[in-house]
């Protein structure tokens, strides 16, 4: 009896389930763990600002210096050719190398990896097409009539460039600072959700309350 009250007045210092923390994601595995996500995560950071300043310099050159795509494009190749051919002219009278020019030809390899690519962007499309064409998911069509609406909604207000450009700064700063601060927006997320749960709850057994789902499988019977 002692030894049980005694242990009983030790206070356990073992945290509760409550109180234990999730484990943490890692961002840069859900990225691929390739170049990709070194260069979302800032893994290098010379690349990834390398990167920011060119979509920038590119942005600002289209939507505020008042370039088009085709006069930029003439103008870099005309300054690229006028560079190259002087450059040459000169290796040649003063007994120069010539310009250090790659072999401009596109390898088998870098074929695969653009197939293999555009592959695993396509098939997720696919897929959803398959849930409501042929599953006919009304969670999933639901989903894709809400989320084009908001893509219509927001290309109205800002250009096509913006709004790429827009996204390629969200991507080069929304995951780094996730990894860096995973706790809180994890421990937000899920209050947001346990408050959101019986609204949304509430809201999908209203719609789907008035599909007549009876209709649809006599059908299917007949």
């Amino acid at each position: 009896m002692g030894e049980d009250m005694d242990r009983s007045s030790v206070p356990d210092d073992t945290p509760s389930a409550a109180t234990v923390s999730p484990p943490r994601t890692s961002v840069h595995g859900c990225l691929g763990g390739d170049a990709v996500a070194d260069l979302l995560l800032w893994k290098r950071p010379t690349f990834s600002l390398s990167a920011l300043l060119c979509v920038s310099t590119v942005w600002f050159l289209f939507e505020r210096a008042g370039y088009s795509f085709l006069s930029l494009v003439a103008n870099v190749i005309l300054s690229l050719v006028a560079i190259l051919f002087f450059w040459a002219k000169s290796a040649t009278l003063l007994n120069r190398p010539l310009p250090p020019l790659p072999n401009l030809e596109v390898s088998e390899e870098a074929i695969e990896k653009i197939t293999c690519v555009v592959w695993t962007w396509i098939n997720p499309v696919l897929a959803i097409g398959h849930d409501i064409a042929i599953e006919r998911n009304f969670k999933r069509f639901l989903e894709v009539i809400v989320g084009l609406w908001l893509v219509s909604f927001i290309g109205s207000l800002f250009s096509f460039l913006s709004l790429v450009y827009t996204g390629v700064v969200i991507a080069l700063t929304v995951p780094v600072l996730y990894d860096k601060y995973q706790d809180r927006v994890d421990k937000k997320v899920l209050a947001a959700h346990r408050f959101l749960l019986p609204y949304l709850t509430k809201i999908d057994n209203v719609v789907l309350s008035k599909i007549p789902i009876s209709s649809i499988k006599q059908k299917k019977k007949e």
